[in-house]
Parts: C-alpha cells; sequence; structure tokens
C-alpha cells in the first residue's frame, strides 16, 4: 500500500555496487530504513545528492509493518534547503545536530509533534540570517521536550544550580557529581526560555557556549541510552570560535 509522508534525511550508507540505504525520520511513520536501487548511478531518479543529511522530503513510500527496509516510490526535496549546504557555519551547524538526532531519535512510530519541530527547525536555520551562535543551544535544549527529559519548571529564586540528574533548578547543591553552578545555570535558563524567537538577544562568550553544550551533551547521554559520544561539535567550535 502507498502512503504520502514528509521525512527529513539522517543518513545515508551505500549498499551493493548502485545501491544506498537511507534513514530518513518521517511524519507517518518514525525513523525508517528504506533501500534505493540505483541511487549512484549518474541519472539516477532518486539520485545520491538528493539524500544530504537534514534534507527535507516529500516521498511517495510502501511501507509494511513486518518490514525492516522499506521501498520509495518517489521522493523529492520540499522544501529545498537554500543556504545550509552552502554556508560553512550552517552546514557545520547541520552536521553536529544531525549527529545528535541520528543518536537520539529511535522511535519507529508516528511521532507527529518532534517532526514537526525538527523539520521547522530546519527551515528556520536555512532562512537565518543571525543569532547562528547560539542556534545548536537552543535546538539542543528544546528537543528534550520531545525526547522526555526537558527541564522541570522554572528557575526559582536564588536557584544557582541546574540539577542535570533529575533536571530541575535547585538553590542547593545537588548530591549528583553532574550539575551546573553559577554563572552557567543563568545561561541556561536564559537559553532555555528565550527559544528561537529571541536567539539573537543571548550573549555568550567562545568559551561559555563550548562549556555548555558539552554540559547539554553530558545531560543527553545521561537520558539517553546507548547514546555515546558526539564528535562533530569539535568542528563546529573552531568554525564559531
Amino acid at each position: 500500500m502507498l502512503h504520502k509522508t514528509r521525512g527529513i534525511v539522517f543518513k545515508t550508507t551505500d549498499y551493493s555496487e548502485s545501491s544506498v540505504v537511507v534513514q530518513i525520520f518521517t511524519e507517518k511513520f518514525g525513523l525508517q530504513s528504506y533501500i534505493i536501487n540505483g541511487a549512484r548511478k549518474p541519472k539516477a531518479k532518486i539520485g545520491r545528492n538528493m539524500l544530504q543529511p537534514l534534507s527535507l522530503v516529500d516521498m511517495v513510500v510502501y511501507h509494511k509493518t513486518t518490514g525492516n527496509i522499506q521501498r520509495i516510490a518517489e521522493l523529492k526535496n520540499s522544501p529545498l534547503l537554500q543556504t545550509i549546504p552552502y554556508d560553512v557555519i550552517k552546514s557545520c551547524l547541520a552536521m553536529f545536530l544531525n549527529e545528535v538526532l541520528y543518536k537520539a531519535i529511535k522511535q519507529q512510530t508516528a511521532d507527529e509533534n518532534s517532526f514537526d519541530f525538527i523539520f521547522n527547525a530546519i527551515e528556520l536555520l536555512d532562512n537565518a540570517t543571525h543569532g547562528l551562535a547560539n542556534f545548536h543551544l537552543i535546538f539542543l535544549i528544546q528537543l528534550t521536550r520531545y525526547l522526555g527529559f526537558y527541564p522541570h519548571g522554572t528557575q526559582v529564586e536564588n536557584a544557582n544550580y541546574f540539577d542535570m540528574k533529575n533536571g530541575v533548578f535547585s538553590p542547593y547543591k545537588p548530591d549528583s557529581a553532574s550539575y551546573l553552578s553559577p554563572p552557567h545555570t543563568s545561561n541556561f535558563y536564559n537559553l532555555l526560555k528565550s527559544g528561537f524567537g529571541h536567539i539573537d538577544q543571548i550573549k555568550l562568550s567562545n568559551d561559555e557556549r563550548r562549556y555548555l553544550i558539552n554540559k547539554l551533551l553530558e545531560y543527553y547521554a545521561m537520558h539517553i541510552e546507548g547514546f555515546g559520544n558526539i564528535r562533530s561539535h569539535e568542528v563546529l567550535e573552531e568554525v564559531l570560535g
């Protein structure tokens, strides 16, 4: 049976002499693997260049609930990314976000809320003209809302610490070794509350940005089984620095 669905490309792997297997986070079916025969041929109907990381696509797919690898009848880039592939900072941001998403998104069932958030964030990045230095920080914080470990509540008065194990702000130093302390707590809270709408109002030094991204990745690793290490942020830090 054929289904129409939007998708976000996560990873493409060569398979046989001319084919690829591509993992796509779909609106209707969650994360799925698709084999595309002939994608590596020069005149392929669905070419490898259409399957770059975080490409946004409209698809018509065959879907079997019992199958591990699905097939695609039609695919087109929609919308076609205009700046991410050609802007050094944006492409490094996309590489980093893609690595995080690939390790964080596991579900093979529909999750339209998380799909919409990621899809819209990629469009926002493609259209952005300012505020790029903090984009990945806000993205990672907001994504936790859909992954199940969004920070609880608000920063209460005199809450100098953020307890990463329990995901709460606290006036007292947590018992665990994983926490944020001043001034990092207030910077984290400002990012949490600003969202993408006020991204250019958050002023952080390069050192503070590096510290927070490392702590955010630690936060992810604590709450996502098998998350492992992320390496692409080192390249991103060099570009942003």
